[in-house]
């Protein structure tokens, strides 16, 4: 029985933060404790971990990426983007339906958990995406190994927009599980566009995207989302909430008494509408990036407890594809590589609590869907472990870029903390800028509500 102790870390961990140590046995967290280890204990580990001060938390868990395989592997794929999490410290990722074919399908979701176990460096999930005609196919999910349904109300990449009011109301009323939804009003959006492209032309420049999906395109389909969940009480998730508005329909109670709840993205809470000049379209999601006012409002809402987690909305894409008019460069970017330490800088520059970033990227993440012994450093949980080193900067450059499309909104910045080691069930799956691609993770298992 291998074991390993990583020591002389400041943990964080379970909202406290401590000098200790974590044993390691197999792919089992046997201890965690404060202090220093004793020789004895020291001298029963196979591989000792001396982290001279850095932070020691739990992997973080990413409940929103597009690994873009199948179908599109030509920019991502499983393999590279999995490597690219766990260098970043992800150590568990979910995974989104809108590939080609979409995940819409039992044979198309066990696909990807296939593959997935063939290459994944990190744990995994995924999403079964909603159509219009597939509500027989979601009822019959093995939910206890698929985080859930994921339903697009506005089109987006892929486009998988379900519109037909039968089958909203079958998803809401009848799915036994979780409903992600990218929440934005299809109609709104083809109105704003319509009368900038008749105002304007068809060339416009990316500072039109946040008008043409506006506040008023996400608060309008929340609203209506929260309002037929409230209705069949159904269990809904919120994904990548963009406008101070949308804040104000969620509740701060603990996670575990919401049947409604809401993630932030990493590119929410870093950019506003006035990086659009220097960054272009390399910053265009969608939902887009919106005013300095919506981003106080979602660092506020996260801070207080009324958005639940934090995620990436990784969504590679070539630079190639990220050129024209915002009518016609792909929406989405790389993040999951640089999400934690992104979230640490805003951390240093005292926006948040370190153990505010470790409750809303590791444990909230873990208690939301009820993943099985992951998100905590606890004795007896999985050993998804990351070491974060407070005293080595980390500058994002093209050679050190691990995700497949090559390029990062986050080039050329300069981070305070870099990602020394993630562990993946006790494996050490990065060292030091150092990917051991033979570590395999693991299909996350879920205790079904």
């Amino acid at each position: 029985m291998a074991k390993k102790i990583i020591y002389n870390g400041d943990i964080i961990n379970e909202g406290k933060k401590f000098r200790g140590y974590v044993v390691i046995k197999d792919e089992l967290i046997d201890a965690v404790a404060e202090g220093q280890p004793s020789a004895e204990l020291l001298a029963e580990c196979d591989e000792r971990n001396d982290v001279d001060g850095a932070y020691v938390m739990p992997g973080v868990i990413d409940d929103q990426v597009h690994f873009r395989d199948p179908g599109l592997t030509h920019k991502a794929d499983i393999a590279t983007e999995s490597a690219a999490a766990v260098a970043g410290g992800v150590t568990s990722y979910m995974d989104m339906p809108n590939t080609v074919p979409p995940t819409v399908t039992l044979e198309a979701l066990e696909a990807k958990n296939k593959r997935a176990s063939e290459v994944s460096v990190a744990n995994y999930g995924f999403f079964i995406g909603a159509t219009n005609d597939n509500l027989s196919t979601l009822l019959a999910v093995d939910y206890a190994y698929t985080p859930g349904v994921k339903l697009f109300l506005g089109a987006s990449t892929g486009n998988m927009l379900v519109n037909d009011k039968d089958a909203l109301k079958g998803i809401f009323s009848e799915v036994p599980a979780l409903v992600a939804i990218h929440s934005e009003d299809e109609m709104l959006i083809r109105r704003n566009r319509e009368y900038y492209v008749k105002k304007f032309g068809e060339d416009l420049p990316v500072t039109y995207h946040p008008l043409i999906r506006s506040m008023e395109v996400c608060y309008k389909s929340t609203a209506k989302a929260v309002e037929m969940a409230e209705k069949y009480g159904t269990r809904l998730h919120v994904l990548h909430v963009s406008t101070a508005k949308e804040t104000e329909l969620f509740s701060n109670a603990p996670i575990e008494e919401k049947r409604i709840t809401s993630e932030v993205c990493v590119h929410h809470l870093w950019f506003t509408d006035e990086d659009y000049a220097r960054y272009g379209n390399l910053i265009k999601w969608n939902p887009a990036i919106k005013t300095w006012d919506d981003r106080q409002a979602l660092r506020t809402a996260l801070a207080q407890n009324y958005i639940d987690i934090v995620a990436t909305d990784h969504a590679p894409h070539l630079l190639s594809e990220k050129q024209g008019s915002c009518l016609k460069a792909a929406s989405g970017g790389p993040l999951v590589q640089h999400s934690l330490v992104a979230m640490f800088e805003l951390a240093s520059q005292k926006v948040f609590d370190e153990t505010l970033v470790v409750e809303k990227m590791c444990h909230a993440p873990a208690r939301l869907y009820g993943i099985d012994r992951r998100g905590y450093l606890r004795p007896g949980y999985y050993a998804d472990v990351v070491v974060l080193d407070k005293n080595i900067p980390f500058t994002v450059r093209t050679e050190n870029i691990l995700s497949k499309c090559g390029w990062s909104p986050f080039e050329g910045v300069t981070f305070s903390h870099s990602v020394r080691q993630t562990y993946v069930n006790g494996a050490l799956a990065y060292d030091q800028g150092f990917v051991n691609r033979a570590v395999r993770g693991r299909r996350l298992i879920y205790n079904v509500k």
